[in-house]
């Protein structure tokens, strides 16, 4: 709403055959550039473009080494088209990457851009911002009450491709694939604007397409002041799914598994109910209880120290980074239900007001079907169907002043 130039720039790159998809599986990337003059944008479209091809011709190594390269390669690139150009110097971007692949997906990550995962009601942050406040945080050094306070400014980040000849790329996973999984990709235009909770909300009640597209409804509405950019992407492919680890389940890679009892406390548990019984057998009951009740409590101890581990199964190579970084539990709430009111009927005012041509009779039945859902606390329903509405206010608004724009540009 607020800038003349577009600095974010994305990428989709679907492999079109089996071969391809065992090979390089599908690249999803966004990025969002800064600098002067045309610069951002185009690091950015550099970003976008680049490394796609440079992974191509990494791919012969292991995939989490083909990405990093391929992000560093590129920002290589970005460095070299900047110093050639005083105009260009210094400009850089974020970039980040999410790679569907048979072993699950890897996201490789420089800048605040980020990528999130949805199943279920449960979203997570993949990335890790690479951003002064996030830095700030977790060295320690301020609490989420300064964070709050907007005392450190959020949009200073620490890491971009670009501006210095090698950069520290991040890589997360493998995590593995199920089907109904929605991955989100977006610049901080889009996540600096809508919250997680809403974020996910939003991912749960609505496809892809329509998702993405509300989500940068409501980030306008509610300022825009940068680039929003949003990629959606959903599994609905049994035959992408991760690949099994001799015959278990493909989630067991990941997911959260007990460890194995340990094998010390079960020696200690076999020796004393052994010793137990021996002592039973000839007679000396009190000294058989307390061997017994050692017994006992190497059994508990061992049972209690089963607890969950994040450790992957070796499968293509270890486990990369340490995401996911922030998990939220994401329900359709009331609250999230007016503000969308809210802000329609805000539209509406404004409408009247400005005498914007907006055919409200078109989205009344979406109006009185959700506030009609709202009263019932099917809270979901509603957001859907407010959203539907919202969406097609918004398209309205869009071609009106399209329109307008037009035909000011005829007129001059």
């Amino acid at each position: 709403m607020r800038r003349r130039n577009n600095q974010d720039s994305y990428n989709t790159v679907i492999a079109d055959n089996q071969a391809a998809w065992d090979r390089s599986g599908h690249l999803f990337i966004v990025a969002d550039g800064m600098g002067a003059h045309a610069a951002g944008e185009l690091a950015s479209r550099l970003a976008a473009d680049l490394i796609p091809h440079h992974y191509q011709k990494n791919h012969k190594s292991l995939p989490a080494e083909t990405l990093s390269r391929s992000i560093s390669d590129t920002n290589m690139e970005i460095f070299r088209r900047g110093q050639a150009n005083p105009e260009f110097r210094n400009m850089g971007t974020t970039a980040s990457v999410l790679n569907l692949l048979p072993e699950g997906a890897l996201v490789g990550h420089v800048g605040d851009s980020r990528v999130y995962r949805l199943r279920g009601q449960q979203l997570e942050q993949l990335t890790f911002d690479h951003s002064l406040v996030w830095e700030m945080q977790a060295s320690g050094e301020v609490n989420e009450e300064t964070i709050r306070s907007g005392v450190i400014p959020k949009n200073v980040i620490t890491r971009s491709l670009g501006p210095n000849p090698s950069v520290q790329v991040d890589i997360e996973g493998p995590f593995p694939l199920r089907i109904g999984d929605r991955f989100l990709l977006c610049s901080d235009g889009l996540s600096g604007q809508i919250t997680d909770e809403e974020i996910g909300t939003l991912m749960q009640v609505f496809e892809p397409s329509k998702s993405a597209q509300l989500m940068i409804d409501l980030a306008n509405l509610r300022g825009g002041p940068d680039n929003i950019t949003a990629v959606v992407v959903m599994i609905t492919d049994p035959s992408i799914l991760t690949q099994p680890l001799n015959g278990a389940a493909s989630d067991a890679k990941q997911e959260k598994k007990l460890s194995g009892f340990s094998v010390a406390l079960g020696i200690v548990t076999i020796i004393c109910f052994l010793t137990a019984a021996i002592l039973l057998f000839i007679g000396h009951w009190p000294m058989a209880v307390v061997v017994a009740v050692l017994g006992a409590i190497a059994i508990g101890t061992g049972i209690a120290q089963r607890k969950p581990s994040n450790e992957l199964p070796e499968l293509t190579g270890d486990r990369y980074g340490n995401g996911p970084h922030r998990r939220f539990v994401c329900k359709p709430e009331k609250d999230f239900v007016d503000q969308l009111g809210g802000m329609i009927q805000a539209l509406r005012e404004a409408s009247s007001e400005n005498k914007w041509k907006i055919e409200w009779e078109t989205v009344q039945p979406n109006l009185d079907k959700g506030n009609a859902a709202s009263k019932s606390k099917d809270y979901a329903r509603a957001i859907e169907h407010l959203g539907n509405a919202l969406i097609e206010i918004m398209r309205m608004m869009k071609n009106q002043r399209t329109g307008e724009a037009n035909a000011e540009d005829s007129v001059f």
